[in-house]
């Protein structure tokens, strides 16, 4: 055990666990048990978006509320192409809030597979990428909030309010580690029918254990300013900031 214990101090992955004969220890069973119920509780109970909204109506922030297709959790677990896509009541209501000029970036915040993220952490972090956007001298639409949505559907309400590009906060999938982790993801000219290969994401937002939301959104927001730059995004960016290699 002493030869893990220094490098137990660097993270929260299960290394070095005590037995007990053939068996792991009863604490480290019992806290393994209680991670996994965190996680299942992450991706199964519902996110309460009145609560985000009346947070962010406090905050003066514009928003507005819109619904996926998917209707429950049960679904959504199914069915990710619903998760991808918006209910037509949805979709006129975000292309009659289209601003003029277009603006610069969509911001959306979404519960995806982990509620207990978007609340923990949510709001936080679009108060932070919206600082950075406004210190960068950029033009946010209102925010999106939506339940049960995936990745993909930041294309549709970017498209859908004219942005050149549109930033998704959304719960990622929960592990054994961490039940609360946010994903960033920008897409340059976000349409339906964008590859994952054109999107950058920014993972394991989170505080304390992972990349702090102020931080996390720096970075997306330097991000977004080459993204808008250079007009791309994903791995085309990736490859245009990457040093060139050396014959």
């Amino acid at each position: 055990m002493s030869d893990w214990a220094p490098l137990k101090r660097f993270t929260s992955a299960r290394i070095g666990l005590p037995r007990a004969g053939a068996s792991v220890g009863t604490p480290e069973l019992l806290s393994f048990q209680l991670a996994h119920a965190r996680a299942r509780d992450a991706v199964l109970h519902a996110w309460d978006l009145e609560a985000c909204s009346r947070e962010l109506d406090a905050a003066g922030i514009p928003h507005c509320s819109v619904r996926s297709r998917v209707d429950d959790r049960a679904t959504y677990l199914r069915r990710p192409d619903l998760g991808r896509q918006l209910d037509d009541a949805s979709l006129a209501e975000l292309r009659s809030l289209r601003p003029t000029p277009p603006p610069d970036v969509a911001i959306v915040l979404c519960d995806g597979l982990s509620a207990t993220a978007a609340q923990a952490h949510g709001v936080r972090t679009l108060r932070a990428l919206l600082d950075g956007v406004s210190r960068r001298k950029l033009q946010a639409a209102p925010v999106v909030l939506v339940r049960n949505g995936r990745v993909a559907l930041s294309d549709v309400i970017g498209e859908a309010l004219g942005a050149r590009a549109a930033v998704i906060v959304i719960g990622e999938r929960p592990g054994l580690s961490a039940a609360d982790s946010l994903g960033l993801y920008l897409t340059f000219g976000p349409k339906r029918g964008n590859s994952d290969a054109q999107r950058n994401c920014i993972s394991n937002v989170r505080a304390p254990g992972g990349l702090p939301p102020p931080e996390a959104a720096e970075q997306l927001c330097a991000l977004l300013g080459r993204a808008l730059e250079q007009g791309v995004s994903g791995v085309a960016l990736k490859a245009q900031t990457l040093p060139a290699l050396s014959g």
